[in-house]
């Protein structure tokens, strides 16, 4: 088996090649390294089962091997990163997946896209299901991702149904854990890295706002299970345990052994209100639910940044 990951130097990325490696697969990783980092794959570069191909997914890629398999992970996925790099985000969900899905075409390869829980915007339902259809706001500065997701899903259907490719769609809810940067913009690095040196935690909004964290074991689990299914509609993988923000951030405090004071700041634009998975298909379709509860993937994380925060 050989399978090709874009945004493989990435945080979930460089996960993902390490369990594929594991199951005995070469693996060849594709990154421009805007936001993934060559740290990440540092310690596979010695591996003779891995190869990595410093290109933008944006633009064609030949790749002589046979490829099996092909995982579309390459986007900007913080708000910070996608808001400083709006039309990257936007050529590599439409562009980098007309890419990916044309080599899987080419190479008779199974495919897997990344996409997301932001595909569900602000939502109106909740927890959220495959079937919602999403509140998203295409005009909002958000939308260069969540619009960039939706059309991802929707050529990938079509190559399904057109080109009869064997497409797999995995929504992803927030996920964390070790290889993420410290100030990337997500809730989880930035209340961390603040916790960690003493500055003030910074909570948007009124802290009431809700999302369900899940340990990235978990998330690379069930992609590794979807992959090798014959079901190409959207299958959310995340953790249902939901938490506010305020919440998350005492928890946060606490396992730092932080005195830092607690701050508001207004809520971003479109932020959704609340953002929870239903997780039935995946129990149904492959069996999976998530193992590491939030506690214990809390500690391991905790325990990645300080060696990073002490360097």
């Amino acid at each position: 088996m050989r399978t090709l990951i874009t945004g493989g130097a990435g945080f979930i990325g460089s996960h993902l090649c390490d369990r594929f490696l594991a199951e005995g697969h070469e693996v060849i990783a594709v990154d421009n390294f805007i936001t993934g980092t060559p740290e990440n794959i540092t310690h596979l570069l010695g591996n003779p089962k891995f190869k990595l191909i410093g290109h933008d997914i944006s633009n064609p890629l030949k790749v002589k091997e046979k490829i099996d398999n092909i995982l579309h992970f390459a986007s900007p996925a913080s708000p910070v990163d996608y808001l400083e790099h709006p039309i990257p985000t936007l050529k590599v969900g439409a562009l980098g997946t007309h890419v990916t899905l044309g080599l899987a075409k080419a190479h008779g390869a199974r495919y897997l896209l990344a996409s997301t829980s932001e595909v569900y915007g602000d939502p109106l339902e909740h927890p959220q299901t495959e079937s919602y259809w999403g509140n998203v706001n295409p005009v909002g500065v958000r939308g260069v991702y969540d619009e960039a997701k939706r059309f991802a899903e929707a050529i990938t259907m079509a190559y399904h149904r057109v080109h009869n490719v064997s497409t797999h769609i995995v929504r992803i809810f927030n996920t964390y854990g070790e290889r993420m940067r410290l100030k990337d913009g997500r809730v989880l690095p930035n209340f961390m890295y603040q916790a960690l040196v003493g500055e003030p935690i910074t909570v948007y909004g009124d802290g009431k706002q809700t999302r369900s964290f899940q340990y990235v074991s978990d998330l690379v689990e069930g992609v590794f299970k979807l992959l090798f299914t014959d079901d190409p509609n959207p299958v959310n993988i995340g953790n249902p345990a939901e938490i506010t923000i305020l919440e998350f951030a005492e928890e946060v405090k606490k396992l730092a052994g932080a005195e830092s004071q607690i701050v508001f700041r207004p809520l971003p634009q479109d932020d959704p209100k609340v953002r929870q998975p239903d997780i039935t298909r995946a129990r149904k379709l492959l069996g999976w639910e998530p193992k590491v509860g939030r506690a214990e993937g809390l500690k391991r994380t905790m325990d990645y940044f300080r060696t990073k925060v002490q360097r």
